[in-house]
């Protein structure tokens, strides 16, 4: 989250957000939330999430957007945290006026809880790579509703984002911008591109009785499908997958997951060797996000371990993993 999000954030927009949606002063709670501003609150004897987003980070019209796929999803049986609306039944109150405001949204709290060790050794990977060949065939067919409704396309949303990097990393800067030429030149046609979730992990999904429920559908844009198989071997993965023994694991990972992706969409051979500038893209972007939104003094575990060594395996282009993807 930029800092300028956080220093506009005030009590008066949260107190607005809960009139809106019906919610009792003392009867919601605060969660960790990178881009946005996150909330539980009751509803009844429903639980539900309320989402507070700036228009820095997504302005109404892509909250429209997200809103109608999520819609077209839960319409067509995937398990989503759909979502709900407002007291006057608006799915998206913008709070504020001008150019710059923040909006809130709510959403079903997702069932079950989050996936454990045994889960993923029991197969999760594999329903995980189903789920998302699930919403890609959907994807191939999807129009729409509100035309005003809009999802960024994958270049346009990371093109410029070096902007974010400090001064001394023009070497990443550059990595990026060839990163983002590179993706330039890769066909767009609905059989293989089309609305991705793009950050499928275990921290945007629970588990209960075997069934995942996915949410968190804030970086849905229109990119490749294999990005989106992509993103979710990348979380699998260690942050150093150099010794044999993670090599092994990451082609187990790859296999299972395609297994499950096969299931419900066709992923072509020549889309499983793009995997690899997949997980560049998300390796470089990651770095770049840390550096705008985290202080590098004060990182979280994940964070820390991911950071070791990141700028010189860039700079030097060592694959995220170096397995066979052929």
């Amino acid at each position: 989250m930029e800092q300028k999000i956080r220093e506009s954030y005030n009590d008066a927009i949260l107190h607005e957000a809960m009139r809106r949606y019906g919610i009792p002063p003392g009867k919601i709670r605060l969660l960790d939330g990178f881009e946005n501003i996150l909330y539980s609150f009751r509803q009844g004897r429903n639980r539900r999430i309320l989402r507070i987003s700036h228009s820095l980070h997504r302005d109404v019209y892509a909250i429209r957007g997200e809103i109608d796929w999520l819609s077209y999803l839960a319409a067509n049986s995937v398990p989503v945290a759909y979502p709900v609306p407002s007291l006057s039944g608006e799915m998206v109150e913008v709070l504020g006026e001008g150019d710059e405001y923040f909006s809130a949204t709510s959403f079903v709290y997702a069932p079950g809880r989050p996936p454990s060790r045994e889960d993923w050794q029991n197969g999760l990977l594999g329903k995980v790579g189903r789920l998302i060949g699930w919403m890609n065939a959907l994807a191939k067919n999807y129009q729409p509703r509100d035309p005003v409704g809009r999802r960024p396309h994958q270049i346009d949303d990371i093109k410029g984002f070096e902007r974010f990097l400090p001064a001394g990393e023009e070497g990443v800067a550059e990595k990026h911008r060839q990163m983002v030429a590179g993706l330039s030149q890769l066909p767009t046609d609905r059989e293989v591109y089309g609305l991705v979730h793009q950050d499928v992990h275990g921290g945007n999904f629970f588990v209960r009785n075997g069934q995942i429920t996915l949410f968190d559908f804030d970086d849905t844009l229109y990119g490749w499908f294999a990005y989106d198989v992509a993103m979710a071997f990348f979380y699998v993965l260690p942050h150093d997958c150099s010794s044999l023994e993670h090599k092994e694991f990451a082609r187990r990972a790859l296999s299972e997951l395609l297994e499950g992706y096969s299931q419900e969409n066709s992923l072509d051979s020549c889309w499983v060797r793009e995997i690899p500038r997949f997980l560049k893209q998300r390796e470089i972007d990651l770095y770049i996000a840390i550096h705008r939104s985290l202080d590098l003094n004060d990182l979280d575990p994940w964070c820390a371990s991911f950071m070791k060594d990141r700028r010189e395996k860039i700079l030097n282009d060592v694959p995220y993993v170096d397995i066979d993807f052929g």
